[in-house]
């Protein structure tokens, strides 16, 4: 075990262990099953670049003026087909809340490991690394919990055992403004493509029961080039995240990562595989990933726009080239690739010309 692994503290998972397991079998050779840590990295090196990601003012939406309405909806579809990526400003959520949200979500965190790991969480939604890594590649140097947001104020609430009356009251105020974020989005980005804006949320089978917020740590990583999240898209229609200003999401563009710098006013939002799907391509979710920082943890909250598992995702017009499916179809079909292979296909799997078996 490195020296440096003494920097884990008792509220952190045993994310060290994981890291010299994987680095151990990496070690022993192929015939274990296990990429060498060195190759598992190399595919992660790439060149990051430094790029501003578009920026939209949702102030511009609520104007006067038809024609600045007109040019805020097109600059968001533009950024969601070119990059998948943009950041909102004068989006409604206020600063002084999320700063509450980051201080409620550290005392969260920083309890003993051992009591966040056996509360059973909101029916197991702690999470931290990734159990079925085999490799360094695929391992994740966070924490989270996935919270379903009609389970964060129900008197049967599980995560009552850690959390406090403080922590849900945040978390509910933060879900309902950031709700109203992914519906606005949401609605001008399917309004662009003809459909009627202002009842796509609902259309597509999102509401309050069907949503989710995670809340996310990483914490301090003692091992240079490691993944605080490994690269992935989103299974959902739209993600809005709130960064802390520590740094570390970076986003696939131009077949190179690209750092997002944080921006304290601003909210990020990502397109999801069911609007790529729903859009017929026209808006792209792209990869992102988070990397571990070696001198502050980081924090994030993100809201999910998800519908209901039985809800069809269609399509905004014809001929689409993904087949129909539900979406507790498509995450059925995402956790059997992570299973088999150790990656998510996602999309792919859907088109009707597929060739994946």
């Amino acid at each position: 075990m490195p020296a440096s692994a003494e920097v884990a503290t008792t509220n952190d998972p045993p994310l060290v262990d994981s890291y010299c397991a994987l680095l151990l079998g990496g070690e022993l050779g192929s015939s274990s099953g296990f990429v060498p840590a060195a190759q598992a990295l190399s595919a992660e090196s790439l060149t990051v670049l430094q790029r501003d990601l578009p920026t939209i003012d949702l102030k511009r939406l609520t104007s006067g003026d038809p024609r600045e309405r007109d040019v805020c909806a097109d600059a968001m579809a533009s950024a969601a087909s070119e990059w998948g990526f943009f950041q909102v400003t004068n989006h409604g959520v206020g600063r002084e809340l999320l700063e509450e949200m980051r201080r409620e979500q550290a005392v969260l965190f920083h309890q003993p490991f051992d009591t966040k790991e056996k509360a059973g969480l909101v029916d197991g939604s702690y999470r931290w690394g990734n159990p079925t890594a085999t490799s360094l590649r695929q391992l994740s140097w966070s924490e989270a919990f996935h919270v379903p947001l009609a389970s964060i104020c129900g008197e049967d609430c599980v995560h009552a055992q850690l959390s406090s009356l403080s922590l849900r009251g945040v978390m509910q105020e933060v879900a309902d403004a950031m709700s109203r974020v992914a519906d606005t989005v949401a609605g001008t980005l399917a309004k662009n493509l003809g459909h009627a804006g202002s009842a796509f949320p609902a259309a597509a089978g999102c509401d309050g029961t069907t949503c989710f917020l995670r809340l996310n740590r990483y914490p301090l990583c003692p091992f240079a080039d490691t993944l605080g999240m490994v690269p992935h898209t989103d299974s959902d229609f739209l993600t809005i995240v709130c960064q802390d200003q520590v740094g570390g999401l970076e986003i696939m563009n131009d077949s190179h990562w690209v750092a997002v710098k944080p921006h304290p006013d601003a909210l990020v939002v990502n397109v999801g595989d069911l609007f790529q799907a729903w859009s017929n391509n026209r808006y792209k979710s792209v990869e992102h990933k988070v990397v571990a920082n070696s001198k502050a943890e980081r924090f994030s909250v993100a809201y999910f726009l998800c519908p209901s598992h039985d809800s069809l995702i269609g399509t905004y017009g014809k001929p689409s080239p993904y087949r129909p499916f539900t979406f507790g179809e498509y995450r059925r079909k995402v956790q059997d690739d992570v299973r088999q292979t150790g990656k998510k296909i996602g999309l792919p799997n859907f088109l009707k010309c597929s060739t994946i078996s």
